[in-house]
């Protein structure tokens, strides 16, 4: 006789509910396999008879059909035009590296001498501004509590402050016509000189690409507006890492301002072209150089390194790669993508069960901070501008860089890692890294706390470089350890003794004659 599942034991009744649950749904997945081939059928006898009728063109339902076939089909797809930047790209690779290439560098150093006299004037203006508002500020706090109250200082203040928004923005607009003029005009006679070049009888060519004296302007530096170069210490290593297949790398320990290999010099006498050279020749290579930056979790470049650094970008118009501002809108949106992705999938599994209470304020953050980046992320502009580098990993920091007990563990340690990833993934091979993950010296950071962050710092990038060899198969790379240039040289030569105690730095050997 037969039983129910209510006469076996708990566990065998869970087994039998297991295996209805099964049983029910291979039921309605053959169930709607079985009605969806029906209606394909219904459809396409409905379609063969409208045919026979002559209700439906055949010649027209042969294009469509054929149309159809070729946009789908690999064979018969249409190959890709090329856009306008690669078409530029190929151009500018094979003129830097002709004879036009010292033509090509000085007419670049003419349009920077140009847009750094234009900001030069803006802050000469906007200096003048602010001068001529502290002295009337300063009359009107005379007369606070006599003839004036506090709502006419705060009128004033309020006048000032649209005074130098009104004219910022005219700057700002007159920068950005003056880039986008100077690109138009560089990218334009860049293909006409390429064109030119394929035509050897042409008498003007020789003219194009001679170096005219009196363009190439010599830096003649005014306002005060002149990067000094302070002395830099620097020491050069080579190492071999790897277990059976090794690999050698360059290191270099410096001290020096990070910027200071995105700056142009205007005040070098030799000339631009040896200063920018190798930079140019390998704009489009597998040879890139990088730098890290360490930034708070806002992306824009209002405060900070990061509003010097596109100072510095905007100093020398970027004729291959969109502003600064363009970029970094850019990074806004698809950090708004991600977050927006990500919380929906929070509230998702918000809404599935609360059990941890805390979930909630973990919401709210992120809805209220879903344009802010963490502590570890970074982003990534590009540049063919700058002085030395091509691309700049923005990394995320918080406060906690600046404790002595951070771990290999940490977010910044991490984003080290996740940048060198990307380095061997996209053919950047200098790389330049602030070793006490600080650009500025502060109190606490002691003697001990120093020696301590440059150790992890050594030891960690050691071995995301051994990881190397599994990411590329093993590339040479040189990586700069960068500190800053308030340290001390007592301590700039502790952390060069430290370098070789945890690398491994190969020894030279010499060889003698016994005659």
């Amino acid at each position: 006789m037969p039983m129910s599942s209510a006469h076996f034991p708990i566990g065998v009744s869970l087994v039998f509910s297991y295996l209805e649950k099964i049983d029910l749904k291979e039921a309605l997945s053959q169930f709607i396999q079985e009605e969806s081939l029906r209606d394909y059928d219904r459809d396409a006898e409905a379609s063969l008879e409208a045919v026979k009728a002559g209700e439906v063109d055949l010649h027209q339902l042969a294009s469509t059909w054929a149309k159809a076939y070729a946009e789908t089909t690999l064979e018969h797809a249409r190959p890709e035009e090329p856009s306008w930047d690669e078409d530029f790209a190929d151009v500018y690779h094979g003129l830097i590296h002709s004879p036009a290439s010292e033509t090509l560098l000085n007419l670049e150093h003419n349009y920077f001498v140009s847009i750094s006299e234009l900001i030069g004037e803006r802050d000469v203006e906007l200096k003048k501004l602010r001068e001529r508002q502290g002295i009337e500020m300063e009359k009107v706090m005379q007369e606070l509590g006599k003839s004036l109250t506090d709502q006419d200082v705060n009128s004033l203040a309020a006048q000032h402050f649209e005074s130098q928004q009104d004219l910022e923005n005219k700057w700002s607009n007159e920068l950005k016509q003056s880039t986008a003029i100077q690109k138009q005009e560089y990218q334009e006679w860049v293909i006409k000189l390429h064109q030119d070049l394929k035509n050897p009888n042409n008498s003007s060519l020789s003219e194009e690409i001679k170096v005219q004296p009196s363009q190439f302007r010599e830096s003649v530096e005014a306002n005060g507006r002149i990067y000094e170069e302070q002395r830099k210490l620097e020491e050069s290593f080579t190492i071999h890492l790897g277990a059976q297949l090794k690999t050698m790398h360059n290191l270099r320990l410096l001290r020096a301002d990070m910027l200071d290999f995105c700056k142009h010099k205007r005040n070098h006498r030799s000339g631009v072209k040896l200063h920018r050279l190798q930079t140019a020749l390998s704009l489009y290579s597998t040879s890139l150089c990088g730098l890290v930056l360490l930034v708070d979790n806002r992306i824009n470049s209002y405060s900070g390194i990061k509003r010097d650094f596109a100072t510095v970008c905007q100093e020398c118009t970027d004729f291959h790669f969109p502003r600064i501002e363009e970029q970094l809108e850019v990074v806004q949106q698809v950090v708004l993508y991600a977050r927006t992705q990500r919380r929906s999938k929070l509230k998702e599994s918000h809404d599935s069960g609360n059990r941890n209470g805390g979930s909630d304020d973990k919401t709210k953050n992120s809805d209220r901070n879903y344009l802010n980046i963490l502590p570890g992320e970074f982003y990534i502009t590009r540049h063919s501008n700058l002085s030395e580098i091509h691309v700049a990993f923005h990394l995320c920091v918080d406060d906690n860089v600046k404790s002595g007990n951070i771990t290999a563990r940490d977010p910044a340690i991490m984003g080290l890692r996740n940048i060198l990833k990307v380095c061997c993934t996209h053919d950047i091979t200098t790389i330049s890294i602030p070793l006490l993950l600080v650009h500025d010296m502060s109190e606490e950071m002691t003697i001990p706390w120093c020696l301590r962050r440059a150790e992890l710092v050594f030891k960690c990038v050691k071995g995301f470089m051994m990881e190397m060899a599994s990411w590329d198969g093993g590339v040479s790379r040189t990586v700069q350890f960068l500190v800053p240039q308030s340290i001390s040289e007592e301590m700039f030569y502790q952390l060069s003794n430290m370098l070789p105690q945890i690398f491994r730095v190969s020894s030279t050997l010499t060889l003698t004659s016994k005659h």
